[in-house]
């Protein structure tokens, strides 16, 4: 199973964990992190790469940046992935987040954010966007519900 962890994602064991909500993403963030090292496989792209390199605390950016290490596979942002990613835009999704879901869409990933909003816009367009698209603790909670870990 191929997992594509948006910069929102990445981000989130550095956030303000003072809100619940934040704490459990946080906390499914890392167990899929765990899971990239014994089974998932983790997706990571140039658009992630550029994305992390705007973090303007230094000390978030390399503690995120150091999440990518059990990345097993990076996407390359080329003419097709543009290509897409301008496809999604006009579907009203943002420019990084078009290419975010071009990229994990290139290497057969599922994509995982923090964003309900991006989330609520890809299902809308289900049928023009063939990627699943999931909050992390809500694929995290249906993979693990069997006991079974290779969605």
């Amino acid at each position: 199973m191929k997992v594509y962890l948006d910069v929102c994602c990445l981000c989130r064991p550095f956030d303000d964990q003072r809100s619940h909500r934040i704490r459990m993403e946080a906390e499914a963030v890392i167990a899929i992190l765990n899971g990239c090292t014994t089974g998932w496989e983790l997706v990571e792209s140039e658009v992630i790469e550029y994305e992390i390199s705007e973090i303007p605390d230094e000390e978030k950016m390399r503690s995120v940046e150091s999440l990518l290490q059990v990345a097993q596979e990076r996407v390359l942002i080329d003419e097709k992935i543009v290509d897409r990613a301008r496809a999604f835009n006009l579907m009203g999704i943002g420019a990084f987040d078009a290419l975010h879901l071009a990229s994990a869409e290139s290497a057969g990933a599922l994509l995982l954010t923090t964003d309900d909003s991006l989330i609520k816009v890809i299902k809308k367009h289900a049928d023009k966007i063939p990627i699943k698209v999931y909050n992390p603790v809500q694929w995290l909670m249906e993979v693990t519900a069997d006991g079974s870990e290779d969605a």
